[in-house]
């Protein structure tokens, strides 16, 4: 976590003979101890547990996907319901990932740009297109405590030079993300978390990572 989120994030132990820690994270919606599970809730639910079971099972933060929200059951009812909170039953925090893994697992329906990635969705074939732009706008409407910056994952096993450019272009995009999130800082509470791209290549790991703690995400 970066410096101004010393008021979010409380460091509480640390590991003498490793970079091991333990904290706790303050969100809109509740608080998390960290590390912690985070179970899936793709569409909205976690598969074959109820929000009153999560609760029990003391689940602080679930996750849900930007890209399968977008395509179904849409933005339009999301909003409807008055955000994903309660159109999932989940009052503690939620995790929206960015999208960036569906373009890596729709390959074959997608074609990536520096603007953005044009897409046939896998319902029913039609076109779409997310930016990094578009991507903050969505997870805003879905209204979750901890937003991901679009980046794009790429294949394994993958070519440096590929892995190389995909990195400069995941940097480009979470600087874009940084620029909407800065933009409405003042109206939301949400976090915005920064990505760490490079493939399987550790010369591009450790390039990445400086460049995104300069551009001072909340983590």
């Amino acid at each position: 976590m970066q410096n101004h989120m010393q008021n979010d994030f409380e460091l509480l132990a640390t590991d003498q003979h490793s970079k091991a820690r333990r904290g706790r994270l303050k969100t809109a919606h509740g608080v998390i101890d960290t590390p912690a599970f985070m179970p899936v809730g793709t569409q909205g639910s976690v598969k074959g547990v109820s929000p009153r079971e999560l609760c029990e099972l003391n689940a602080q933060i679930v996750l849900g996907n930007t890209y399968h929200l977008f395509v179904r059951p849409g933005l339009d009812v999301i909003k409807h319901f008055g955000g994903l909170h309660k159109f999932m039953s989940w009052d503690g925090p939620i995790l929206t990932d960015s999208g960036g893994y569906q373009i890596f697992s729709l390959a074959k329906l997608r074609k990536i740009t520096e603007e953005g990635v044009e897409f046939q969705n896998h319902l029913d074939g039609a076109k779409a297109f997310i930016s990094p732009e578009i991507a903050m706008e969505i997870q805003a409407a879905l209204g979750s405590d901890i937003a991901m910056v679009l980046d794009e994952c790429v294949p394994y096993p993958c070519e440096y030079d590929y892995a190389a450019k995909s990195a400069e272009l995941t940097t480009s995009w979470a600087k874009r993300c940084k620029a909407v999130a800065t933009h409405n800082a003042a109206t939301t509470k949400r976090l915005l978390f920064g990505i760490i791209q490079g493939g399987t290549f550790d010369v591009l790991g450790r390039a990445s990572a400086p460049t995104m703690v300069e551009l001072d995400f909340d983590g």
